[in-house]
């Protein structure tokens, strides 16, 4: 019988500090439940791969050893991104699969991603490896372990998308030190044209900066690069590899709606009227494009996993995520990977003529405030949110529920939402004038006083 701390089982993924929350014989039991969960349903092998972070090696031999006590074979895939891992569940012989890796976070942060059955595997199902795990009601035998590096099969994967050959694009790409770093640096020596590469070697530590693209500060060394070369574009990953950031010839960063926008109206020149998926935080500029482009868009909660389901469920091509999580089910295995994303950014700046700064001045213009956080007690968040919506009800505002509350009025949007990862209440505001903003910002403001949510000095 083991038992976890309770701040790691996430509603996505399996998450802690090193040493403080997270040990490796916590890795063992998450192996050893999701192997009886494996089995149980009738498998009997599963993936295993493991990001660069100093503490990734262990973890994963630990996830290993666990899995192989509860019968299964494991297919050990090796060091790389998380998309890697993805790929090896959705091509080998293998009935799940476990990814070691920390995303974005610090270095001393670790965690596990998990498919099942080629679908994300969360929220009451990551439950179910706590409670097998801590009740013992787990399977037991002797695994085998095969060593199966998929690194090489991955690349040529990514090289099957290249539609362009010289059309003397220079690009800068930026892989932050993180797990993407190997993969780039294979990719970028077999793409035509001019490619610069910052940050490319490995280092869980992360000495030059952090590895989240969606914060601009992580993007100020891609940006200069991109000037200085006279760069065409610049690409940058997270930590492990599944979220993009876009930085245009001017130094302009392309936010994860606008990235959207420009792959789905690739997309949907081949298959018009098909259905793009997009999260609650996402523009209204976003949907309305979509909508202009001849496809229909669908609001969805945020979360990974939550888009994935939401994918298989309506059959969507493509999908993504304001945190610039990008899924390809066209020409591809439905899950989000930065590296794909790349080369069909790529195929789109080099097959159309318009480069991504000329694209992102031809969109509407609309004034946003960024994510604002506000901390809120793990025990009140959602509660918060419930309370807003009453009112709102009660006052016949115009309001799309399907994460928190996304209320529309003359002016634009406001959202309120409850993270599912962490104890704060997120928001976001659009308006069409400054002025419109202001008011947007208030009436969230005054929501939140009223549920006596304590608001920033």
């Amino acid at each position: 019988m083991h038992t976890f701390h309770p701040s790691i089982i996430r509603e996505y993924d399996i998450r802690g500090i090193i040493d403080e929350t997270l040990f490796p014989a916590d890795a063992r039991a998450i192996g050893q439940a999701f192997g009886t969960i494996v089995r149980r349903a009738g498998g009997t092998k599963v993936a295993v791969g493991y990001d660069g972070r100093v503490s990734s090696p262990l973890l994963a031999a630990a996830v290993a050893e666990g899995l192989r006590a509860a019968g299964v074979t494991v297919y050990a895939v090796g060091l790389g991104p998380t998309p890697m891992l993805y790929f090896a569940a959705y091509t080998l012989p293998v009935d799940g699969g476990i990814m070691i890796t920390g995303s974005h976070n610090p270095g001393n942060h670790n965690g596990f991603k998990i498919v099942h059955k080629r679908k994300a595997f969360f929220g009451e199902q990551i439950k179910e490896i706590s409670k097998l795990s801590s009740s013992g009601d787990l399977e037991s035998g002797v695994g085998d372990l095969v060593e199966h590096p998929i690194f090489d099969d991955y690349i040529a994967r990514l090289l099957e998308e290249v539609q362009f050959k010289d059309a003397g694009l220079k690009v800068v790409w930026d892989a932050g030190n993180g797990a993407a770093g190997d993969a780039m640096t294979t990719l970028c020596a077999a793409l035509p044209g001019q490619h610069k590469l910052l940050f490319a070697d490995i280092d869980g530590t992360f000495p030059n900066h952090h590895p989240d693209p969606t914060v601009p500060e992580n993007l100020v060394d891609l940006r200069a690069a991109v000037a200085e070369m006279g760069a065409d574009l610049g690409i940058a990953f997270d930590g492990d590899g599944d979220r993009i950031g876009l930085v245009d010839s001017e130094g302009e960063i392309l936010w994860g709606d606008q990235i959207m926008l420009l792959l789905a109206r690739d997309i949907l020149k081949d298959k018009p009227g098909a259905t793009i998926i997009a999260d609650v935080k996402a523009s209204q500029v976003l949907f309305s494009e979509i909508e202009k482009a001849g496809g229909n868009p669908i609001m969805w909660k945020t979360g990974h996993s939550h888009i994935k389901s939401k994918m298989i469920e309506t059959g969507a091509p493509f999908a993504g995520e304001m945190s610039a999580h990008l899924f390809f089910a066209d020409r591809y295995y439905g899950y989000d990977d930065a590296l794909y994303a790349a080369v069909r950014v790529l195929n789109i700046v080099a097959g159309t003529g318009q480069s991504l700064a000329e694209f992102r001045k031809s969109l509407p213009v609309v004034v946003n405030t960024p994510e604002l956080r506000f901390d809120c007690a793990e025990e009140r968040k959602f509660a918060v949110v419930a309370e807003v919506a009453e009112r709102l009800a009660a006052r016949k505002a115009d309001v799309v529920a399907v994460d928190g509350v996304r209320v529309n009025t003359a002016d634009g949007w406001w959202l309120l939402r409850a993270s599912n990862t962490q104890a704060v209440l997120v928001a976001r505001c659009e308006a069409s004038t400054p002025e419109g903003l202001d008011r947007l910002k208030a009436q969230l403001a005054a929501q939140l006083a009223e549920s006596k949510v304590d608001l920033p000095g």
